[in-house]
């Protein structure tokens, strides 16, 4: 009842100060529209009425709405309305997409309709992102630093090769475009918040630039976070303390007209206190966790004007990404490192076919290595169990083509695609190899029988290599202490004749898309979509806990306590409905999402992937343009959750609610000031999301300032 009493009142009070004529509200948003200099938009920015476009879908910039299939756009200006903590808080809206691994932000991984771990391609500037841990997260890099974000949801295979079942998130960072109006040349940006669950304080710094001719740009950030540990919905303290720093370089110099070179450093740390296994409850034995991420990046772009045929650019790269452990009660250090090196390429060539048909045709390749280094002080050749020293090489190349037909009864869009990898894991310690290959295919039709209408059908097939933790794991797992002087070790068993998990897949889906519906320059959005997939082949640890008789009898030789590996158990059937709508106006915004999956075991009917309860997420609030403020009221909704074979693993239902508010004055000598302000979990719901394992996090209160200044 208190819930349905504050719901009630904040939309009493946003209907009695949303009082003025929406004519009146749309032409003072216009004229604050008009005041404040427009940035160099690119095509990933918000676009003409209130559209935004996607290019991770086809490696090309189209209307997020016109893709046949689904995918989100998370702009600018929904980033900073989060507030965001860690790049999970991106995302807790989206349909189909879920950060499980509990609530510290070094154990968050995320899921894409059912599939994890390496069955998500994850991009930050188009550079993959290749450290895969059991129990750390994959996001080294700071909320701040990120302008826009993407989650193609289902197989991607087809442009982006292996790890693409469950789809690809793609993060891209800012650059000085992006805070620069028309006619200025340099500023910069200062910021400081809090949130209190955790006692987080952030603090940061941006300062960007660019010649009098536009020819040359550039950007420098820097962010410091400290946090203690997490109060959850219970009142019960989790421990996670850490201090993390994070910072970008980035710059870009148009050679000539057509030739365009940028280049730029990502770099992240994170010292944290916590249990080795940071995800779930885990309260055991801690670590002085030292994670460490450094990401350079360098990409040419030739795209000649008058030439149909060229539109080129190529990507190379280099990271290294670790997280060193030291144990605090005890010598021991571990370690993992990843070392990753590649490029990309690909160009556009576009051919008009007639006054009604037009033809994109992208074509490209990719090359990648990823080596692993293992290391632990407490074994005799310092080599770590479960951690190969190992290595992985793959080369794709890829090409789509668009078909855009323009027809008596509306607009056709055709866009298949195909991708050939190459790919072979090698253990120089095993003296082992692994060399397969695959082939990958996607088609995508859609028809808009009207401006406003839109259905859509698409096909994939994706495929996942085995990692080389999978093929190669070896030495000890874990041990179990069994009494004084007595432990039994448990030991990975490599599985060189593991399979690739393999996909197909099938969506169909439509929506509509209005502008000027209910007033001046409104526009409304929705689109929803059914998709089924057969995973086959997925790969899984199996853990064998069988005690060996000298664990219990003396002279009966070792202690042991079985073995572990990884094997195909499992072809699965994943299948879910999917919703989006958005609306927005001058004095209103609105979004609705709706996700629904499941997921079963073909060969046993077990419940199989990492499902969800069925999940509405709503978002809404009134925009006030006459003082540069808006209020907004985030609320997320979950079914109980029993698709589990376990009944332990069962969820109640839960109804979380965020409140927030912004003033950003357009004019003024306080123009360039940002205040943002919130409560998330505003009723201290005690509540747990699935697989999570522990409770989310209490009632947070946030509160954050920013000041940018441009010349």
């Amino acid at each position: 009842m208190k819930k349905l009493l504050l719901t009630t009142t904040a939309l009493a009070l946003g209907a009695a100060l949303s009082s003025l004529p929406a004519t009146a509200i749309a032409q003072q948003a216009a004229e604050s529209a008009e005041t404040v200099t427009g940035k160099d938009q690119t095509v990933t920015d918000l676009a003409y009425a209130g559209e935004v476009f996607t290019i991770t879908a086809t490696r090309n910039p189209m209307p997020a709405f016109d893709y046949p299939g689904s995918v989100s756009v998370i702009t600018t200006e929904e980033i900073e309305d989060k507030l965001a903590s860690s790049i999970s808080d991106l995302f807790d809206e989206e349909p189909g997409i879920r950060f499980d691994g509990g609530p510290r932000r070094t154990g968050e991984t995320p899921s894409i309709r059912g599939i994890e771990g390496e069955g998500v391609v994850i991009l930050f500037d188009g550079v993959r992102q290749s450290f895969i841990s059991g129990h750390d997260g994959r996001f080294f890099i700071e909320p701040d630093l990120v302008a826009q974000a993407e989650v193609v949801r289902g197989p991607s295979s087809a442009l982006y090769g292996s790890g693409a079942l469950g789809g690809v998130i793609a993060l891209r960072t800012l650059d000085a475009s992006d805070l620069l109006g028309d006619g200025e040349q340099f500023g910069y940006r200062l910021g400081a918040g809090y949130q209190d669950v955790n006692g987080e304080s952030r603090i940061g710094g941006t300062v960007f630039g660019r010649s009098a001719d536009g020819r040359f740009d550039g950007l420098a950030s820097l962010t410091r976070r400290e946090a203690g540990d997490i109060s959850l919905g219970n009142g019960l303290e989790l421990t996670a303390d850490d201090k993390l720093l994070s910072g970008l370089i980035k710059g870009s110099a148009q050679l000539t007209e057509a030739l365009r070179l940028e280049a730029s450093w990502t770099g992240y740390t994170d010292d944290a206190v916590e249990p080795n296994n940071g995800q779930g409850a885990n309260e055991g034995d801690l670590v002085e966790k030292e994670i460490r991420s450094d990401s350079w990046r360098s990409a040419l772009s030739f795209n000649p004007a008058g030439n149909d045929l060229i539109n080129a650019g190529l990507i190379v790269y280099a990271n290294e990404a670790s997280v060193d452990e030291d144990e605090v009660d005890s010598d021991r250090t571990i370690g993992r490192t990843v070392e990753s090196t590649g490029f990309v390429f690909d160009n556009r060539s576009r051919f008009t076919l007639s006054p009604a048909a037009s033809l994109t045709f992208t074509y490209g390749g990719e090359y990648y290595e990823d080596e692993q280094t293992g290391t632990d002080n407490d074994t005799t050749d310092g080599t770590r169990g479960g951690v190969p020293d190992a290595s992985a090489e793959t080369t794709g190349l890829f090409a789509q083509a668009e078909l855009e037909i323009e027809t008596g009864i509306g607009q056709f869009s055709f866009i298949p695609a195909i991708r050939h990898d190459s790919f072979s894991s090698s253990s120089p310690a095993d003296d082992l190899e692994i060399e397969d290959d695959a082939t990958s295919a996607k088609a995508g039709l859609a028809w808009r029988p009207t401006e406003w209408s839109l259905l859509y059908a698409n096909y994939a097939e994706a495929f996942r290599a085995p990692s080389f933790n999978e093929l190669f794991a070896d030495d000890i797992h874990f041990v179990i202490p069994l009494g004084p002087g007595v432990e039994a070790e448990n030991y990975f068993i490599p599985n060189p004749d593991l399979q690739s998990e393999e996909s197909t897949s099938w969506e169909i889906g439509g929506g509509v898309q209005f502008a000027d519906l209910f007033a001046p320059s409104d526009s409304l959005q929705v689109k929803a979509g059914y998709y089924s997939s057969d995973v086959d082949n997925l790969i899984d640890l199996n853990v064998d806990f069988a005690f060996s008789p000298g664990c219990f009898a003396p002279g009966a030789g070792a202690c042991n306590a079985g073995t572990s590996n990884y094997a195909n158990v499992a072809n699965a059937t994943l299948e879910g409905w999917e919703l989006e709508a958005d609306y927005d106006n001058a004095r209103y915004f609105a979004s609705i999402n709706f996700s629904s999956i499941d997921g079963e075991n073909r060969d046993t009917g077990d419940y199989v992937g990492i499902l969800s309860p069925n999940r509405l997420n709503v978002n809404w609030g009134v925009k006030f343009p006459e003082i540069d403020t808006k209020i907004g009221l985030r609320t997320e909704l979950a079914a109980d959750h029993d698709k589990v074979n376990d009944p332990a693993q069962e969820r109640d239902g839960y109804l979380v609610s965020d409140i927030y508010a912004s003033w950003a004055p357009a004019t003024g000598s306080l123009a360039g000031l940002r205040v943002d302000a919130g409560f998330d979990n505003v009723f201290n719901e005690e509540y747990e999301r699935s697989f999570a394992g522990v409770l989310a996090p209490g009632r947070n209160g946030k509160v954050a300032i920013r000041w940018t200044a441009t010349y």
